[in-house]
């Protein structure tokens, strides 16, 4: 889809963010950057951010392959490395598990299992972090599947926001705690 197609999807998408995050009320915030015409986080995070100055966010880190990702504190003033994606993420700082994580979904199911570029980055992260954050998938209603047959490595995201609104909690990874 076209850049004019999509901002009144993620526009709405947006919104629906907004009114989850003022529902759910993390103290911290891991998002992705955006990566091939994926949902941009960056002014919907930096207005969050705006708001309280105790709130932080944060990016991925991708490390070596097969390995869970890590996440840095990040700021819109904070210097940025790429990683072999071309990605970028914060250039240096400790490993922090945010309260929250917006996850990137090219296609999701009706019980919240989602499909990403199929890499296991976020399924790999999600089994290791402690503890473990509550994770909000954002997608297009156009990426909506029947089932994604989900293998027993998948972890379903607790919410799904698309440009419909907000579905869930499926009782994903954070269902019990």
């Amino acid at each position: 889809m076209g850049a004019a197609t999509l901002a009144p999807l993620y526009g709405a998408i947006s919104g629906g963010l907004e009114a989850l995050l003022a529902q759910l009320a993390p103290r911290s915030l891991g998002f992705t950057w955006p990566f091939r015409g994926e949902f941009d986080a960056l002014p919907l995070v930096r207005d969050w951010l705006a708001q309280d100055a105790a709130r932080w966010a944060a990016l991925p880190v991708v490390g070596a392959k097969g390995e869970p990702m890590s996440f840095r504190r990040w700021t819109p003033a904070c210097d940025m490395d790429s990683d072999r994606y071309g990605i970028p993420f914060p250039a240096s700082g400790d490993a922090v598990v945010p309260d929250l994580l917006l996850i990137p979904c090219n296609g999701f199911d009706g019980r919240g299992f989602r499909l990403g570029y199929g890499a296991g980055h976020y399924d790999r992260t999600l089994a290791v972090l402690a503890p473990t954050p509550r994770t909000i998938g954002i997608a297009l209603e156009d990426g909506r599947l029947d089932d994604l047959q989900p293998r027993p490595h998948d972890i379903p995201m607790d919410w799904i926001v698309t440009e419909a609104g907000v579905s869930g909690p499926f009782g994903g990874c954070a269902a019990s705690g």
